[in-house]
């Protein structure tokens, strides 16, 4: 019997999700409603957290070892609104890559359960 594969392998792996994060940080840095909490970011380094945080959270290797969703939103003053456009680009993101819907559909349920993480609920 063959065993069911994970999300991070269903996505293609660390190198897969890399891209889909490359075109998900074009589109968060193109939205003048959320861009202006990555000005004193470095995008290199924050690219290459996001892939391994988001290859963990798909059940891939955990090699991610980055600060909390806590500490890293902590003071940022996030609102649902900014929460709500950061999925909407990974999601038009995760489609451009013709992720399948379903697939998509599991990966904003593994974020919404960090929304109050990172909202500092």
């Amino acid at each position: 019997m063959e065993q069911e594969k994970s999300l991070y392998e269903i996505l293609g792996g660390e190198e897969a999700i890399g891209a889909v994060v490359d075109r998900f940080y074009e589109k968060v840095l193109a939205d003048e409603t959320i861009s202006h909490f990555f000005a004193h970011t470095d995008m290199e380094k924050q690219r290459r957290h996001q892939t391994l945080f988001i290859s963990w959270a798909t059940g891939g290797p955990n090699q991610y070892s980055g600060k909390s969703m806590e500490r890293a939103h902590e003071g940022m003053n996030l609102q649902e609104a900014h929460f709500g456009a950061v999925a909407h680009h990974l999601v038009e993101s995760l489609k451009e890559f013709q992720v399948d819907d379903r697939y998509i559909d599991q990966v904003v349920n593994k974020l919404l359960t960090l929304k109050d993480a990172v909202l500092g609920k």
